[in-house]
């Protein structure tokens, strides 16, 4: 009797030692998948169990999210199939944090009973695990050793095991948020650094063209990609709208349609992937075809839609694979791309928005042009013609003569006003005599005609700015001050006109006067073609400002900027 006590006391000083030292190496650990996988081993050892398992409970502490067991093995595990969430007898634990013991477990009025493929257990002792006071899971032992019941020794160890377990835990947990947080600051600071340095990178730009070529160079370089195309959307497809780096010339006329597996879920999912070596081709094979073998693609999202994707393709040579964290650079850097791509595509359908309307106004100018002069000029002329000949009278051939000479007349003046339309059409004196030469013809014209003295200074000279105005910078500088000549012809009444157009700081900036009626600008906003002039000078980044008041003659001040011609 006294050898068995003796051996039961050496017995309980070993399992207080292995105690200590489950304690000391938990407390030592700081990974929290490595405490709990420790945790559930030193269970099953220190009761002399079969099995053992710790079930971590869930935000609700109503069922177990997780189940880590040990002494089953692989095969074992894939037969049993889904892992207990915490019914039957382990919900007894959840819903009485408390020890228990059982001779049998298939005999408890809450027993589930076990799935197939399972084990057979017995004997079975549970405890729950506290951390700062809360429950945070249970421990589960089941199948002594040797066939007997677990005493109160193991339910002691296995109480001490917990109280350990709920110290290592909450070491491990806070280690880990505060891991996660030093992560996420750093990451959170790379993403920031991206985010700026595409805001720096792309800057005022809103050509779409540059906007992508500025992207995919700096996009490539910042995951250190050998080659990387940015996809966007053309119907049911994606076409390749920029490329950098080590890509051949073909690839610009590939095709990717929207039902390819991995661009489909950028698009339709607005998932990020990341293609290793060996990973099965899509549908488009788009890596096959360029000769790659590692891949990203992230969506461009802006406001919720993928307006395209991001391809990063392979290493340059010598780099690693790509990592998640190459992922998350590439995701933080798409994020403002795809801002700065939809911003300067809404740019661009607004500026070709305004070159239809700016178009169809001056359609609209035309028609009334035609109808109000060159149309009812020829009506009058009919009508005068008509007139001579369906007189009866003696003197028919003396109304008939003067009817042919006033036409004569009328048609001169007709032939002018259409030379006229068609010079607003296409200024030929541009061709002629470039711009700065056209506008004084234009002043000179305008004072011929409508018998007003034209004060005109132009000094327009490319060489002095270095910047010369391209095509579409000279018609619209040159409209602006044939249309406001215009307004003063036909509405002004005024005897004198200035007219200066010099070139100021990379700008054309034009101004026309005259002292004439004037009007109310408030009143005349719509009219008197300030709305055409003001649509087209804004369309090439410029401005104008009207003043005018009834009475104190109208002048018209314009800046055009040149090196912003439209295409």
């Amino acid at each position: 009797m006294e050898g068995s006590e003796q051996s039961a006391h050496r017995v309980d000083e070993e399992r207080f030692k292995r105690l200590i030292d489950v304690g000391s190496n938990l407390l030592s650990e700081l990974d929290l998948e490595a405490v709990l996988k420790s945790v559930a081993e030193a269970a099953r050892e220190l009761t002399g169990a079969r099995y053992a398992a710790l079930g971590v409970l869930d935000r609700e502490r109503r069922e177990l999210e997780r189940f880590i067991n040990v002494g089953i093995d692989e095969a074992t595990r894939r037969e049993i199939g889904n892992l207990p969430r915490g019914r039957g007898v382990l919900g007894e634990l959840i819903r009485e944090p408390a020890p228990l013991r059982l001779h049998d477990v298939n005999a408890h009025p809450h027993a589930y009973g076990f799935p197939p493929g399972h084990p057979p257990m017995h004997s079975f002792l549970g405890v729950p695990i506290a951390v700062r006071g809360e429950t945070y899971g249970n421990l589960y032992m089941t199948e002594k050793q040797g066939g007997g019941d677990f005493d109160q020794t193991d339910e002691e160890a296995a109480l001490t095991l917990a109280s350990w377990a709920g110290i290592a835990i909450e070491n491990a947990r806070l280690y880990t948020t505060l891991s996660e947080r030093e992560a996420e600051t750093e990451q959170a600071l790379r993403q920031a650094e991206t985010s700026v340095d595409i805001a720096r990178t792309v800057g005022g730009e809103t050509n779409v063209e540059r906007v992508l070529d500025l992207i995919v160079k700096r996009a490539r370089a910042l995951v250190d990609a050998r080659a990387l195309l940015v996809l966007l959307q053309r119907d049911d497809h994606l076409y390749v709208a920029a490329r950098a780096g080590q890509v051949s010339d073909e690839v610009k006329d590939f095709e990717v349609p929207l039902d390819d597996s991995v661009f489909g879920a950028a698009m339709e999912d607005r998932v990020s992937q990341r293609l290793e070596r060996g990973s099965p081709p899509s549908k488009a094979r788009l890596r096959e075809r360029l000769g790659a073998e590692a891949a990203l693609v992230v969506p461009l999202l802006f406001r919720g839609r993928a307006v395209g994707t991001l391809v990063a393709l392979d290493r340059e040579p010598g780099g690693v694979e790509f990592d998640q964290e190459d992922l998350r650079l590439l995701q933080s850097f798409a994020a403002s791309a795809a801002t700065a791509v939809a911003t300067a595509q809404t740019v661009e359908s607004d500026r070709l928005r305004q070159q239809v309307e700016s178009a169809e106004k001056e359609r609209e100018r035309w028609a009334r042009e035609l109808h109000d002069d060159a149309l009812q000029g020829l009506a009058a002329i009919r009508i005068n013609l008509a007139t001579a000949l369906q007189s009866s009278a003696e003197d028919r051939a003396e109304r008939i003569e003067r009817a042919a000479n006033e036409t004569l007349e009328r048609l001169e003046d007709q032939i002018t006003e259409l030379n006229r339309l068609i010079n607003d059409l296409r200024p030929a004196a541009l061709e002629r005599l470039g711009l700065a030469g056209a506008l004084q013809a234009l002043a000179e014209e305008c004072s011929a005609r409508a018998d007003v003295e034209v004060e005109a200074r132009i000094e327009i000279a490319a060489e002095a700015s270095g910047e010369e105005p391209s095509r579409d910078e000279e018609r619209i500088i040159y409209r602006l001050v044939q249309e406001a000549l215009t307004n003063i012809v036909k509405h002004a009444h005024a005897s004198h006109v200035g007219v200066s157009a010099e070139e100021v700081e990379g700008a054309v900036q034009i101004v026309v006067r005259d002292d004439g009626d004037g009007f109310d600008i408030e009143t005349a906003r719509a009219g008197r073609g300030l709305t055409g002039m003001r649509d087209r000078i804004e369309l090439f980044g410029g401005e104008i400002e009207v003043s005018s008041s009834p009475g104190g003659g109208t002048e018209i001040s314009a800046r055009v900027p040149l090196g912003q011609r439209q295409t």
